[in-house]
């Protein structure tokens, strides 16, 4: 107890606590980082999209099947139309209740076809609006009413697991960052007891742009896997869920 409010700890004694996360299904994931996981005896998150999904659904099954979560990133991934790509799917026309409804449809179709209800969610480009002007809308309470987490996008923290708002979690890129880069931000989790998410997209050395290098990301596995370090890696869903029980507790000691 610290001045009468409960001290949080992460299980086992661990120091610190770190996910690694993937946007947009991509290919890469599968075909080069999958190995990587297998061989580090490490649980990633994927954020998925149904359409991309169905392009190799028997590998994304065999992913849940080998323990990564499936998290929900929308089925059509809308985010501002300042982004050309955008324009005709753009946050500033949605509505409250368009975006629950694609929720709720990409929660069914992971449900359905890769064998879980998706219990966190990662905002697409890490807008959290809906509308303009006068009429925009924050969609936080609506995730935080169907996900345990919801992930944001190149934020500035890591997550102090006794304050985060777990409906808008820090995220931190790790597309084109070294291994030194990283371990800094790990660094970091360590020395507050902290959560540090990574997001990464494509896997491999020949990307122009929104992409891990595979010897990046082993080394960050393998840094994460030494029990030297303290730290636990699981999936944004497994320390995610820690952390409500945790406060849970802490707002009802007799729930």
């Amino acid at each position: 107890m610290t001045n009468g409010e409960p001290v949080f700890t992460w299980p086992d004694g661990k120091r610190a606590a770190v996910s690694l996360s993937f946007d947009d299904a991509r290919s890469s994931q599968l075909d080069n980082g999958l190995p990587i996981f297998k061989r580090c005896g490490v649980r990633v998150t994927f954020y998925v999209s149904p359409a991309r999904v169905r392009e190799r659904l028997d590998d994304w099954q065999a992913a849940a099947a080998a323990g990564h979560e499936m998290g929900n990133h929308t089925v059509t991934h809308p985010c501002s139309g300042n982004f050309p790509w955008s324009r005709g799917n753009a946050l500033e026309d949605y509505t409250l209740d368009r975006i629950e409804r694609e929720l709720l449809e990409a929660n069914a179709f992971i449900r359905e076809t890769l064998g879980s209800t998706p219990t966190t969610f990662a905002y697409c480009c890490g807008q959290k609006y809906v509308g303009r002007g006068t009429e925009l809308q924050s969609y936080v309470p609506l995730v935080a009413r169907h996900f345990v987490v919801g992930r944001g996008f190149r934020d500035e923290s890591v997550n102090d697991p006794g304050f985060v708002d777990l409906a808008q979690a820090c995220g931190i890129e790790s597309d084109g960052a070294s291994f030194e880069d990283l371990r800094g931000w790990i660094e970091s989790a360590q020395a507050v007891g902290g959560w540090v998410i990574f997001i990464a997209h494509d896997i491999g050395d020949d990307f122009a742009r929104q992409a891990i290098r595979p010897d990046v990301l082993e080394a960050v596995c393998r840094y994460c896997a030494d029990p030297n370090n303290g730290l636990w890696l699981d999936t944004v869903a497994a320390v995610g869920a820690w952390i409500r029980r945790w406060q849970s507790r802490r707002i009802d000691p007799n729930p």
